[in-house]
């Protein structure tokens, strides 16, 4: 994707995890931790990724790892703390815990964003935004932050301020014939599903 503009990257791994009892991002997943799997799948499209997360617990991974802003804000503080320090002005924000992202898709997510006009595009299903797994500009973070300071917790509130672009199902889908790319990590069960799935993925 040489030859467009700098696209920053950040994986969010602030979350207390206290449903899988460990750092979900630090969980070995094809024979490396999730956060790093993730590292490597995005790096080719953005510019070296950034963790926001607590440095104590992935400092020694050899990325750049930002605490949040403020603790115990949820996701939606994470993505206010990764657009406040990126120096980007489109932004591919994703969770530590989907292992089942595609590189077609993050190139395709990229495009997208580029090519809009729109604050965010953010890819949605049938239950809702996958605001996890999405691009947002730079610009879109004091809306976020007011938001915050409002109290608001919940992403999709707190992006009621900011232009918005999705990609519908019959889009991404193209990318995920299994039905797994916006599947994530909360508990020990999805942790082995997600292995079996590595696993059947690998098989002759």
């Amino acid at each position: 994707m040489a030859g467009r503009e700098a696209i920053g990257g950040f994986i969010l791994a602030g979350g207390q995890s206290s449903r899988m009892g460990q750092p979900k991002g630090l969980l070995a997943f094809a024979g490396k931790p999730l956060v790093v799997h993730l590292a490597r799948l995005i790096e080719f499209a953005v510019e070296p990724p950034v963790i926001i997360g607590p440095p104590g617990v992935y400092g020694g991974l050899g990325f750049h790892v930002v605490p949040d802003d403020r603790r115990n804000l949820g996701p939606l503080g994470g993505i206010s703390t990764a657009l406040r320090i990126s120096s980007c002005g489109w932004n591919l924000i994703v969770g530590c815990d989907l292992p089942f992202l595609a590189r077609e898709w993050i190139e395709y997510l990229v495009a997208r964003a580029i090519a809009s006009p729109a604050d965010a595009v953010i890819p949605v299903n049938e239950r809702g935004f996958e605001p996890l797994c999405a691009m947002y500009r730079k610009r879109a973070q004091p809306a976020i932050a007011e938001a915050l300071e409002r109290g608001v917790r919940k992403i999709t509130d707190g992006l009621a301020e900011v232009t918005l672009a999705t990609i519908a199902p019959l889009e991404w889908k193209a990318f995920d014939p299994r039905g797994r790319l916006f599947k994530n990590i909360n508990t020990p069960s999805d942790y082995d599903e997600a292995h079996k799935g590595l696993s059947e993925e690998t098989k002759p």
